[in-house]
């Protein structure tokens, strides 16, 4: 294939993504070359209505097929949150720590064991046509009670993988995207692109 648009202005992201697809694809745009696109509002009821939102929008200003991704923390002993609003928890145009703090503040005096959480990505492609497709991937482990590890972004310090011994912050990128939850995903795009393109 010789285009797609990662819908996303997140270099991070980005760079996660582009890392594992670059060589399905000739040439790889996020939505920083489509300025005139501006912020995508994201008013969906879910991961997978947002990113469908994301994906749709920047196909149709480009007409090239693009991938968008969305993802939620889901908490359990705060009863999913910040799930939807994982991004924006400690409100708009907030730095990671702003979010993460939060999260910490709120989960005070809870026990180790029931700080269980998950991170869902959920990957949409759209290129105006019949296959247009949704995957998903999890990841399961649990909220540190503070920060451990200065590598990653979002809430990586704070997010413990019990089978790594430690929190995603402390992985180098290369291990960090073969388990994470947008790793996973990032994954069974492939795959499906591989099915559907015989690529």
């Amino acid at each position: 294939m010789k285009e797609i648009v990662i819908a996303s202005s997140n270099k991070h992201k980005v760079s996660e993504i582009t890392q594992k697809i670059h060589s399905y694809f000739q040439k790889t745009y996020s939505l920083s070359d489509f300025p005139e696109i501006g912020d995508i509002k994201e008013d969906g009821n879910s991961v997978l209505e947002n990113s469908f939102i994301k994906s749709r929008v920047t196909f149709g200003y480009t007409n090239i097929p693009s991938v968008a991704d969305d993802t939620a923390l889901e908490v359990d002993c705060l009863n999913g949150d910040p799930g939807l609003y994982t991004a924006r928890y400690a409100g708009e145009n907030v730095t990671y720590d702003d979010n993460m703090n939060k999260l910490l503040n709120a989960m005070d005096g809870v026990p180790f064991e029931e700080r269980t959480a998950r991170f869902r990505t959920v990957i949409t492609y759209v290129d105006g046509g019949i296959n247009d497709f949704f995957v998903e991937g999890i990841l399961e482990g649990y909220i540190l009670e503070e920060k451990q590890g200065e590598l990653g972004f979002g809430y990586d310090p704070v997010f413990f993988v019990p089978e790594k011994g430690g929190s995603l912050a402390t992985m180098s990128p290369e291990i960090k995207n073969e388990i994470s939850h947008r790793g996973v995903a990032i994954d069974k795009f492939k795959n499906k692109i591989d099915q559907l393109f015989n690529v």
